[in-house]
C-alpha cells in the first residue's frame, strides 16, 4: 500500500478516536482549582496508616501476582472502613478505596496523571509540587504527595520493578516503568529539596508517520523522502535536543523498514516499539552493587557485529560507542538508525567527532571526520518550538568532505519567516530547497520509484 494511501487510512483512524475517547483531565494550580478537602485528607492517611500496618511485609511479597495483592488489598480496605464507622458518600467511598489502593500497591496521585492521555511528562520537585507538560507547555498540577515518605515508597516501588535500587549509598536511578515510560529519580543527599522524580511517558499506542504529520512535525513530501530513504538503506541520524521527540522519530522511521530485514536495536532502557517480525532487542545494564557486570551500548553495538544484523538500530549515541556505530555503518551495516544530541545539522557532525574521542582512541580529527562523512547519509533534526511543537526543521544530506570541512546541504528546511498565528503557534513548515540529493541515486539501484517533484516547493518558494 501506497504511504499516501496509509497517511489517509491513519488520519481517519485517528479522528475516529479522538471523538470517541473522553478526556480526564487535572486542573491546574492556576488560582481556578478549589483546596482539597482536609476531612478527607485525614480520613485517607489514617486508612493508609491502618493498611500498611495491616499489611505488613504482604505488599512487597514477590510470591503475590498482582492480581492476588489487588485482592488482598480491597479486603482490607474494605475491612477498615467498616471498622472505622467513617461516614461516607458512594463517591467519597470509591474515592477512597481508589486512592489508597493506589499508594499501598501502586503509584499513588502519579496513577490519574499516567492515565491522562493528555499528559506527556510527569515532574515531581519534591513531595508536594508536581510538574506535568501538556501539549509542549508546563504547568503545576493539583495532584501532590502526602509526605516525603510516600514520595520514596512509590520511587522504591518503581525501581524495585526492574530490578534496581535506590538509596543513600546510590541515590540516582534511571528506571521504566511497565509501558515504558522513561523514569529517572534522585533522592536526598544528592536532592537538596527532597526527592525528585521524572516520568516521560510513552503513548500506550505508538504514534505512526501519519500521526506526526497530522500533529504537523513533518510534511507527507518529507514522509515519502524519508521513506525512500530507509528503504535503499541510507545510514540516518535523528538530531535533536532533550525532549525534542527523537526517539519517537527514530520509532517513525523504522517503521519503514521492510519486514524481511533481521533488525538488531540496542538501548539504554527499551524504548523503542518495532512492529517488524524478526527483530532482537539488547539493552544496557549497570553495574551491581559491588561496581561490577556493567556492560555498556559500546559492548552491545560490538557484539551485534557477530548477530548478522541487516540493520543496526542505536537508540542514542552518547559515548564511546559512536565510533563502533560509524565502523558498522562503513563495513557494510547499511541503513543503520540512531540519535544524538545536537541543536543543528552541523553540530550534529561535531558532536560526532567528540563522541568518537570518547572512545580513547588516538585517532586524527581528520580521520575521525572522514570516517564519519563517509558513514552518515542522511541527518534529521527535530526541534521544539517555542510555541511547545515539535517540528523536523531540517532533513540534511551529508556530501563527504572538501579539504577539512564535511560538506552539507539541505533538502528540506522549516520556513521561520512565516511567522506566527494569532495563538502563537508558527505559521511555517518544511519546505524542499528544490535541491536534487546525491542519495537519490541509489533510490533507483533499489527499485525504489520516487517522483523528484516532491521535492519540488509546491508554493513556488
Amino acid at each position: 500500500m501506497a504511504l499516501s494511501d496509509r497517511l489517509a487510512e491513519a488520519r481517519e483512524a485517528n479522528a475516529a478516536k479522538i471523538e470517541a475517547v473522553e478526556v480526564e483531565t487535572i486542573p491546574d494550580l492556576d488560582g481556578s482549582i478549589v483546596a482539597a478537602n482536609d476531612a478527607f485528607a485525614e480520613v485517607k492517611a489514617r486508612t493508609s496508616e491502618l493498611l500498611f500496618e495491616r499489611l505488613g511485609s504482604r505488599v512487597n511479597d514477590s510470591s503475590l501476582t498482582p492480581d492476588e495483592l489487588h485482592e488482598i488489598v480491597r479486603d482490607e480496605l474494605a475491612e477498615i472502613i467498616e471498622s472505622e464507622q467513617q461516614l461516607l458518600s458512594v463517591e467519597e467511598r470509591r474515592r477512597l478505596l481508589r486512592d489508597v489502593e493506589n499508594d499501598a500497591i501502586g503509584l499513588g496521585p502519579l496513577e490519574r496523571l499516567l492515565d491522562d492521555p493528555t499528559v506527556t511528562e510527569i515532574m515531581v520537585n519534591r513531595f508536594d509540587r508536581v510538574y506535568v507538560e501538556r501539549s509542549g507547555r508546563l504547568t503545576q498540577a493539583a495532584t501532590r504527595f502526602t509526605s516525603e515518605d510516600h514520595l520514596r515508597r512509590v520511587i522504591e516501588r518503581i525501581v524495585g520493578r526492574v530490578g534496581r535500587r535506590i538509596d543513600e549509598a546510590s541515590p540516582l536511578v534511571d528506571a521504566r516503568l511497565e509501558d515504558g515510560s522513561r523514569v529517572n529519580a534522585v533522592i536526598p543527599p544528592l536532592a537538596v529539596d527532597g526527592s525528585s522524580l521524572t516520568i516521560r511517558k510513552f503513548s500506550k499506542t505508538p504514534l505512526t508517520v501519519a500521526n506526526l504529520v497530522s500533529f504537523g512535525s513533518m510534511t507527507e513530501q518529507m514522509a515519502r523522502l524519508l521513506e525512500a530513504c530507509v528503504e535503499a538503506k541510507l545510514n540516518i541520524l535523528v538530531s535533536g535536543g532533550t525532549g525534542t521527540g527523537k526517539t519517537t522519530l527514530l520509532n517513525v522511521l523504522s517503521a519503514f523498514i521492510p519486514s524481511g530485514e533481521r533488525i538488531v536495536t540496542i538501548e539504554d532502557a527499551v524504548e523503542l516499539s518495532l512492529q517488524q517480525p524478526h527483530v532482537v532487542r539488547l539493552e544496557s545494564r549497570p553495574p551491581n552493587i559491588e561496581g561490577a557486570g556493567e556492560v555498556r551500548i559500546r559492548d552491545l553495538v560490538r557484539n551485534s557485529l557477530r548477530m548478522r544484523p541487516d540493520r543496526i538500530v542505536v537508540g542514542e549515541c552518547r559515548g564511546g560507542e559512536a565510533l563502533d556505530m560509524l565502523q558498522a555503518m562503513n563495513t557494510g551495516h547499511d541503513g543503520s538508525l540512531s540519535t544524538l544530541h545536537a541543536n543543528s545539522p552541523r553540530d550534529a557532525m561535531a558532536r560526532l567527532e567528540t563522541l568518537v574521542l570518547m572512545a580513547g582512541m588516538d585517532l586524527p580529527l581528520r580521520a575521525i571526520r572522514e570516517q564519519a562523512a563517509s558513514a552518515i547519509d542522511v541527518i534529521v533534526q527535530i526541534q521544539r518550538l517555542r510555541d511547545g511543537t515539535r517540528r523536523i526543521v531540517n532533513v540534511t544530506e551529508v556530501l563527504g568532505m572538501e579539504g577539512d570541512t564535511v560538506v552539507l546541504q539541505d533538502v528540506f528546511t522549516f520556513d521561520f519567516s512565516a511567522g506566527l498565528d494569532e495563538n502563537g503557534k508558527f505559521k511555517g513548515h518544511a519546505r524542499p530547497t528544490g535541491v536534487r540529493p546525491h542519495f537519490s541515486e541509489k533510490f533507483a539501484d533499489h527499485g525504489i520509484e520516487f517522483d523528484l517533484a516532491n521535492l519540488r516547493d509546491t508554493d513556488g518558494w
